[in-house]
């Protein structure tokens, strides 16, 4: 390296202009060795490639992006179902809360909770004395009416025939009619008794109102029951239904008997929609549709949390991918994918069909075909044609215990290299004493 030295006039006072001029006369002596040496603006790109077009600068493309198998996908068809995502519990379609209709005390207590029950069959009953004792007098009432009436009837039948013949006045046939009107109005009152009291003494015999299980239990033997307190609840839970809100703008896909599918316990449950509510709600903007799922086993239990959906359109035959490989354009209403095609990355603009909310897929119309690999991780922003290079979670591990991996000693990928830093070793500046 050549070197220059200028010639330096010693001032007075050498200490003072030494101080004060350093910073000039040190920018000075760059300058003069600079161009001394014949390699002016060279100092700043000397060992610094990414200047100079090196790997990791400008001249060189962006580094290369690092993803993992489960980041990279292949895309394949398959079938795709477009629905309504719905939750909530599943109700029993009856329950029925069986209530004494008499006072007295219990005597006979004949089911438990769990216990499966048929229509019209004894669950409790009361001590009845009474209630017989009024029926039968009831029913003896009635008999005596019966043979008044009967009597009744004769005599007008036979005052008919003796006034046609002459031999009473028509007053003793209107007397006959009469009496037999008054013994047909107490054999009315005698049977409407009897159908009082034999009700009465019925309700003494409680029984199940449905067939179904025995959800709740509130009596017990020798119990004194006041009238109209819960005995037993019954509950139909051969099919059970589900009370679900939906929002209004999707109430035009919603048809009675349309297919639903629930996921309950691990399996999957298949139903139908029951019934549509006739209005929307105006506070909450939604639609109530009620939906069934038969159970005959009984394996699902009342109130289970189900989550599913009602199934509106099903494609099969579809390009499907995960909706998390959608990404938007900067421009309005445009969608595009990360496609890798060899090891560098394109944006592939892509038309969306029908989306499945509830298994985050998405139908891709055009754009995509069966085979091409696409990017599915949540890896950013990736710049067209970067390059891409796909390693295990093993060789990830052995590359960070020794730097990483594709990196050197100083911890950059491959491909980088140290910034520029633009310095040149200071000068040194001698001075006389």
């Amino acid at each position: 390296m050549c070197h220059s030295r200028p010639h330096v006039r010693r001032p007075a006072n050498p200490i003072s202009v030494r101080y004060s001029n350093r910073a000039a006369a040190l920018g000075i002596l760059v300058l003069l060795t600079q161009a001394a040496c014949g390699k002016g603006g060279d100092a700043s790109t000397t060992g610094n490639p990414a200047a100079k077009g090196g790997p990791g600068g400008p001249g060189g493309g962006p580094p290369a992006v690092v993803l993992g198998p489960s980041d990279v996908m292949e895309v394949k068809v398959g079938t795709i179902e477009a629905g309504i995502a719905i939750s909530g519990d599943l109700k029993p379609i009856e329950e029925v809360v069986v209530r004494a209709r008499v006072e007295g005390d219990v005597v006979a207590v004949l089911a438990r909770e769990g216990d499966r029950v048929g229509r019209g069959q004894l669950l409790v009953r009361f001590e009845d004395a009474v209630q017989e004792g009024d029926r039968v007098s009831a029913t003896a009432d009635r008999e005596s009416a019966k043979a008044d009436v009967a009597n009744a009837q004769w005599n007008a039948e036979q005052s008919e025939e003796l006034f046609k013949a002459g031999a009473i006045p028509e007053r003793d046939v209107r007397a006959a009619q009469q009496a037999l009107s008054a013994a047909q109005a107490r054999l009315a009152a005698a049977e409407a008794r009897l159908r009082a009291t034999s009700q009465t003494a019925s309700d003494t015999r409680i029984v199940s109102p449905t067939y179904g299980v025995i959800a709740t239990r509130e009596v017990e033997l020798g119990e004194r029951v006041q009238r109209g307190a819960t005995l037993f609840t019954v509950v139909r839970n051969d099919v059970l239904e589900l009370e679900a809100s939906v929002p209004a703008r999707q109430a035009g896909e919603l048809k009675i008997g349309q297919p639903v599918r629930f996921s309950a316990g691990g399996r999957t449950i298949e139903g139908k929609v029951a019934r549509i509510a006739p209005t929307i709600n105006a506070a909450s903007r939604t639609i109530l549709v009620y939906l069934q799922v038969p159970n005959r086993d009984g394996e699902l239990k009342g109130n289970a949390f189900v989550t599913g959906r009602i199934v509106g359109r099903t494609v099969e035959g579809a390009v499907v991918i995960p909706t998390a490989a959608v990404r938007q354009s900067a421009q309005p209403g445009e969608t595009f994918v990360y496609r890798i095609e060899g090891d560098r990355v394109q944006h592939v603009l892509v038309q969306v069909g029908i989306t499945d909310d509830v298994a985050a897929t998405a139908q891709i119309v055009e754009g995509l075909a069966a085979g091409d690999r696409i990017i599915v991780g949540n890896v950013g922003a990736v710049g067209r044609g970067t390059q891409v290079r796909i390693v295990s979670p093993e060789q990830r591990q052995r590359g960070a215990g020794t730097g990483g991996a594709g990196q050197g000693s100083s911890g950059m990928n491959a491909g980088e290299s140290a910034p520029a830093t633009g310095r040149v070793a200071p000068a040194t500046v001698g001075t006389s004493r």
